[in-house]
């Protein structure tokens, strides 16, 4: 095999809102941390230990847009995309790093009707008028077909 591959897949939860930020081009960006958890017994002690790798996810344009719009603090969400490292310099000259997750796709995973009878608060959604208006599209159970 000749070629490489950089590719990522997460699925995890938001640690804070998504941060956008607009160019004059009429680009944006939205950043955001995801907690990805791995949890294990320590065979020596018996011991339930559980690890939080923090990734930094980078989206552009339109999926940043629809990010901001749709994901808040603690949502469940699976991202696709590839590492990437930036060099930059500080405030005070230093030389820094970041590897960040350019992201190239992603899926919502937590159920907003659920959250929202935890969180009453929380507004309705686009996505939900969608899935609702699809939910009776569906045939009723009262008709006449014999199987």
């Amino acid at each position: 095999m000749s070629g490489t591959l950089n590719k990522v897949m997460l699925i995890g939860h938001l640690g804070d809102e998504v941060k956008m930020h607009y160019f004059d081009d009429k680009n944006c960006v939205g950043r955001f941390p995801l907690a990805t958890n791995e949890t294990y017994t320590n065979k020596t002690t018996n011991e339930r230990v559980s690890n939080t790798e923090w990734h930094n996810i980078v989206v552009r344009n339109k999926a940043a847009e629809i990010c901001e719009k749709y994901l808040t603090k603690g949502d469940k969400v699976y991202i696709e995309g590839r590492i990437k490292t930036r060099k930059w310099t500080d405030d005070k000259g230093m030389e820094r790093y970041s590897t960040e997750i350019q992201c190239t796709d992603f899926t919502f995973l937590t159920n907003k009707n659920e959250q929202q009878s935890q969180q009453p608060s929380v507004p309705t959604t686009n996505i939900q008028t969608q899935q609702t208006e699809q939910k009776s599209v569906l045939p009723d159970e009262d008709d006449d077909l014999p199987f």
